[in-house]
């Protein structure tokens, strides 16, 4: 299964303002002046272009394409491109600025940005989507690029896109140019354990968290709310650590078993069954409401966004949250959560192990040499421990909850060095 960015933001209350509300009560943590508060809070560079394709029936249609860097003080912009009817200009421009504080916070080199195109790549055949993604490609010549924005897949899209990007972008270039993008297939220097990363990274955040609160993995369960590529990594790599993963689901529904879901049986049912897990005779059908509200130690969501919302908030008994997803736990239901007691590794720290692995693949293109799996796995749990690290270290300090400790870390970063560079 080729690896995405986890699920999109599709925020109720608006994605730009969710990500906002949070934003807005780190930086009054952080004590930024004014000035750097308008510098963080608008996009560095927005573009909106229009997109003629030939259909396949003769016809020619036009599509709206976004791209929008929020930020490249820390160095290149970072961030997939999505295909999806609802994509618009405040979900990018939101899922930026999430880019920017997912970099910071595991402290790679990388600025933040996000890309979509208007279009419901399901009605469309690969020919069209080929040359939608050509000739968006053909608009971004000039923002494009290794040292300036470097795109990835997200939802809609996948390393055939990418492979796609790379070669219409070397023909312009006339050299080829594989560190133009991340995601990509292994021929075309993609790198090893990407397709994982985001589910292990997330695995990394679960037992670091269950270590400071002194949970023993062998006595521990967990309930996995989503088994796509970051929810089924999830649950095969917290199943091998010990964790008893009691629940999954995914679209068909949730299924449950009080004594453990055999995670390998699962996921090969998956892979047998048109990539769903409806039918699945390992465990006993339930809502996936009902998977929300379980009494386990660990709670994954890792299907969509706003799924823990003020609506259900109050029913969540799991002893910690680890974000899988964007977004899936709304701004409205972070005052019941915390007044619960309830740790939540937020979105910008557990799923970041995505970001970082895209970073090792830009890192052997530059200069080319490609790592054994294992010298990524490494590295990439090394980056994610220590960023767990000093997000937990900064809740402590501040006496802050750590969604609120790791959006202070990724905006004292950020601010510190555009000072450094001597930005006013």
């Amino acid at each position: 299964m080729a690896y995405i960015e986890p699920a999109p933001i599709k925020d109720k209350e608006n994605p730009l303002e969710s990500m906002m509300s949070r934003f807005d009560a780190a930086a009054r943590m952080v004590g930024i002046s004014d000035e750097m508060y308008d510098i963080l809070k608008v996009p560095a560079r927005q573009v909106i272009v229009g997109l003629p394709v030939t259909m396949d029936n003769g016809s020619i249609r036009v599509f709206e394409g976004y791209r929008v860097i929020h930020s490249n003080i820390l160095g290149p912009a970072k961030g997939g491109i999505r295909l999806d009817p609802a994509v618009n200009l405040d979900e990018v421009r939101a899922l930026a600025a999430w880019m920017t504080w997912k970099s910071a916070v595991v402290d790679i080199p990388y600025g933040g940005a996000k890309g979509g195109i208007a279009c419901n790549p399901r009605e469309m055949s690969a020919g069209e989507i080929e040359r939608l993604i050509r000739q968006y490609t053909v608009s971004m010549l000039d923002v494009f690029g290794p040292d300036r924005d470097i795109p990835a897949p997200d939802m809609g899209t996948g390393p055939r896109e990418m492979a796609w990007i790379v070669d219409e972008y070397s023909k312009a270039k006339g050299m080829t140019v594989n560190s133009v993008v991340t995601g990509k297939p292994l021929v075309l220097g993609g790198s090893l354990g990407r397709t994982e990363a985001t589910g292990r990274g997330v695995t990394v955040a679960a037992l670091a968290a269950m270590d400071k609160l002194r949970m023993n993995p062998y006595r521990s369960t967990a309930a996995i709310q989503g088994f796509g590529n970051v929810g089924s990594f999830a649950a095969e790599l917290l199943h091998e650590r010990g964790v008893s993963v009691v629940a999954v689901s995914d679209i068909s529904g949730g299924y449950y078993n009080e004594n453990g879901i055999d995670i390998t049986a699962a996921v090969a049912y998956r892979n047998n069954n048109r990539g769903s897990l409806e039918g699945f005779t390992g465990a006993e059908p339930i809502s996936n409401e009902e998977l929300l509200s379980l009494p386990v130690d660990v709670l994954v969501p890792a299907a969509k966004e706003d799924v823990i919302t003020d609506d259900n908030a109050e029913s969540i008994q799991a002893r910690m949250i680890v974000e899988g997803a964007n977004g899936p736990t709304s701004a409205s239901a972070d005052e019941i959560i915390n007044r619960k007691g309830i740790m939540v590794v937020p979105d910008i720290l557990a799923n970041a192990g995505g970001v970082t692995v895209s970073y090792f693949e830009w890192v052997q293109n530059r200069i080319g040499y490609k790592w054994t799996l294992d010298r990524v796995n490494r590295r990439a749990d090394r980056i994610m421990k220590d960023a767990f690290d000093r997000v937990f270290d900064t809740s402590q300090h501040y006496k802050v909850p750590m969604r609120l400790a790791a959006y202070i870390v990724a905006i004292d970063k950020v601010a510190s060095t555009y000072k450094y560079r001597g930005g006013y």
